[in-house]
Formats: structure tokens, sequence, C-alpha cells
């Protein structure tokens, strides 16, 4: 089932998510200061081209209040409209039966999106 979620997940417009977050993440990478950000950035693109079947897992690590920091930081910078965004494709597909399973990633993609330092991909 994910196999088949994944594909049609990917063809009605995965890949352009993953792409979009991809370039993001490069060129947030490319100053010193946005790499922490990058690579959070990279993180979606990689969940966002094949949500279904995967998990986001506290990886547990205590970092402690850096990663505290920078979810606020992030939440405030860009975190929120990501997360919006994403919510808003949620009730979009979730009006159909067929569109659940898609909006559901949707909300997994708006989770991570709220606060994604300190989360794993499983």
């Amino acid at each position: 089932m994910s196999l088949l979620g994944n594909a049609i997940w990917l063809i009605f417009g995965g890949i352009w998510i993953a792409l979009h977050y991809l370039i993001a993440g490069l060129l947030l990478c490319l100053t010193i200061i946005g790499i922490p950000f990058g690579l959070q950035v990279i993180k979606m693109a990689e969940l966002s081209l094949w949500p279904f079947g995967k998990d986001i897992v506290d990886h547990g690590r205590g970092t402690g209040c850096l990663n505290v920091f920078m979810n606020i930081l992030w939440f405030f910078l860009g975190g929120i409209w990501i997360a919006l965004h994403h919510l808003f494709w949620a009730l979009v597909l979730g009006i159909t039966v067929v569109g659940i399973p898609f909006a559901l990633q949707h909300v997994k993609l708006a989770g991570l999106a709220l606060f994604p330092f300190g989360k794993e991909i499983r």
C-alpha cells in the first residue's frame, strides 16, 4: 500500500514539493548561519518525496535548549507559513474519500514543518 501511495503522491505533486524543499535547503546551506535550517529543509524534502510508510519521532538526544531555541526561531521565521500551507492542502484533499490518505501525509508534513529540530524520520 505504501508503494502505491508513494507512487501516486510522487506523480501528483510530491516530486515538486520535494524539489522546492531541496532547492530551498541548498540555498540556505550557502551561508554558515543558514546551514542548520537548510538541513531541516532537506529533511522535509526527504519526507515529502516518500511520505507513506514513514514516521516522525523525537530522536531523544539531549541537545536541550539549542533545539528549543532553534525551533522557536524556525517557527517565527517560516515554519508557521509552511505548516499552514500543508494544512490548507490537507483540508482541500480531505474533502474526498480518495484524498484522505494524502491529506494525512500533509498533516504529517505540517507537524514536521512547525518544529523540525530534534525530529528524526524513520
